[in-house]
């Protein structure tokens, strides 16, 4: 057995035999481990110095991470429950999408919080409040919802854009309710999505596609290698769809984080 499974093999032995840790001692936590990228970036913008011991591998990535140079000074982690264990902290900050990881942590004893996914900018807003309560930094929140709220009235559209579609792998497009979605709304395009009532995450038929004749194609971030989901957006017919401008998303367009802002001015 690997000596960290051995470890984590013991440990869970000495938590079941005691009470589980308080989740909050009042104070604010000293070692903090994130293992997700979009709480990564809430954690590295509003973590007091020596506070946040580690970020996911995903944050050093410069392809999704607009904060990859900050991450670098972090340890990474691959959201092993193992390795956050050895790592000692008093507060894990996960996503959704945990899992058994989360689950053993928590036999454990370890406190952990999940954030789902911000959708909207109002979510955005409620998980930098989040992060700070949960950092005990509520100034540093106060401050950069502040700064949040002034970039994004800048950002804004004032003026209507025309319509636009989004299209992904395997012909997914997003309608509202999505961050994406929000996205485009706020820089003032109408989402052809909405013609066809879509609402969230679907399949959009690539005729459909071309018979509405977006102002603006936006379609997914091309990673190397074959894909046979991505394959579809080097269709011919799409390259027949007569948008004035085309797009690709960037690791902006990822996480609800205050980077949303940038994405919406790519769309000026």
């Amino acid at each position: 057995m690997p000596r960290s499974r051995a470890i984590l093999a013991a440990a869970v032995l000495i938590a079941a035999a005691l009470p589980v840790a308080a989740r909050s001692t009042g104070a604010p936590p000293q070692r903090v481990v994130s293992m997700n990228l979009c709480s990564d970036q809430l954690a590295m913008m509003l973590a007091a110095p020596g506070q946040l011991v580690s970020v996911s591998g995903l944050a050093q990535d410069p392809r999704l991470s607009p904060m990859a140079d900050q991450a670098a000074r972090f340890t990474p982690n691959t959201g092993r429950a193992e390795e956050i264990y050895l790592m000692q902290p008093d507060l894990v900050i996960a996503g959704p999408y945990g899992g058994p990881a989360v689950a053993m942590l928590r036999r454990l004893g370890i406190r952990v919080e999940t954030l789902p996914p911000a959708e909207d900018f109002a979510a955005i807003r409620d998980h930098i409040t989040l992060m700070g309560d949960l950092l005990g930094q509520p100034d540093a929140a106060h401050d950069l919802l502040a700064r949040f709220d002034a970039d994004l009235a800048a950002a804004r559209s004032t003026a209507p854009q025309g319509r636009a579609a989004l299209y992904d792998a395997n012909g997914v497009t997003s309608g509202s309710g999505t961050l994406a979605g929000s996205i485009l709304d706020a820089a003032g395009y109408d989402n052809i999505a909405a013609d066809y009532g879509i609402a969230g995450t679907a399949a959009l038929p690539m005729e459909l596609l071309v018979m509405a004749r977006p102002d603006r194609l936006i379609t997914g971030a091309r990673w190397p290698g074959q894909s046979r989901a991505e394959a579809i957006l080097d269709h011919p017919a799409l390259a027949a769809v007569p948008a004035v401008r085309a797009q690709v998303t960037d690791r902006n367009w990822l996480c609800g984080t205050p980077f949303v802002t940038r994405a919406i001015r790519s769309l000026e």
